[in-house]
């Protein structure tokens, strides 16, 4: 979270909305611990990484329909057997479980 805190400070000060996905579980191999976080504004910029690039495109793409009100916080996950995990390249043949949220200070 620390290597991201600079972005989100900087998102903040210029008003912008920001979400956060963090792992928060992960099911036979996984690209990254529980713990790691990747933050989101709405203008599609990143900080930060939960899967180390396999499905960091969907991700950014819940995180804006979050701040966009088209979705709710709260958990989605990509595993191997998913079509769409398989699609955006999440080949570790594990489960990833990531809590999504809008960052409000």
């Amino acid at each position: 979270m620390d290597e991201i805190f600079d972005d989100i400070e900087r998102w903040f000060a210029s008003g912008e909305k920001v979400a956060i996905a963090r792992v928060v579980d992960i099911e036979g191999s996984g690209p990254r611990d529980p713990g790691a976080a990747m933050a989101v504004n709405a203008r599609g910029e990143v900080a930060g990484s939960v899967s180390g690039g396999c499905v960091e495109g969907a991700v950014v793409g819940e995180a804006i329909e979050l701040l966009e009100g088209r979705r709710k916080a709260g958990i989605t996950t990509f595993g191997y057997s998913d079509d769409e995990a398989f699609a955006v390249g999440l080949t570790c043949g594990g489960t990833i479980h990531l809590f999504i949220e809008e960052l409000d200070w």
